[in-house]
């Protein structure tokens, strides 16, 4: 069957969803190695799942790394007026 999304030759690298996650992982990735957090972030990773969902995994870090990136979209969201 030759065109059904669940053969076994689908690829969830051929959808969309899976580019919007990878963009939007780079876009974390480069934001997270500005701030010196790379290296607490080594499971950050895009994925699809089943349903053809992209999703992002941060996975797990340190304490002072998610108290880091707190802090920094406490400043990023702060109004400055």
């Amino acid at each position: 069957m030759q065109g059904d999304p669940d053969a076994a030759s689908w690829s969830p690298i051929d959808t969309t969803a899976w580019y919007q996650a990878r963009s939007a992982v780079a876009a974390l990735r480069d934001v997270l190695i500005a701030a010196g957090l790379a290296e607490h972030f080594p499971h950050l990773r895009a994925d699809v799942n089943a349903f053809g969902h992209g999703f992002v995994e941060l996975g797990r870090t340190t304490p002072e790394a998610a108290h880091r990136l707190a802090e920094l979209l406490a400043a990023a969201t702060t109004d400055p007026t």
